[in-house]
């Protein structure tokens, strides 16, 4: 059996929290990790545009729970 079979044993929720698990520890070392232009320029339009109109946003722990809710 290989590590991806392992993880397809998991439910979806405990795969998502591996998924988190697993990103925390990318975060941690941010400044290692360098955006490209084109992702810069990206999160400036994105950023842009949630300035103009923040109603349009969605706060992440909102999000988060309508996700996991739909599971």
């Amino acid at each position: 059996m290989t590590g991806l079979d392992q993880l397809r044993e998991l439910s979806v929720s405990e795969r998502i929290q591996l998924v988190e698990d697993l990103w925390d520890t990318i975060v941690a070392d941010a400044e290692s990790v360098r955006l490209s232009e084109a992702q810069t320029a990206e999160l400036d339009r994105r950023l842009d545009r949630f300035e103009e109109d923040p109603s349009e946003g969605v706060e992440w722990g909102a999000l988060k729970t309508r996700i996991l809710n739909s599971l």
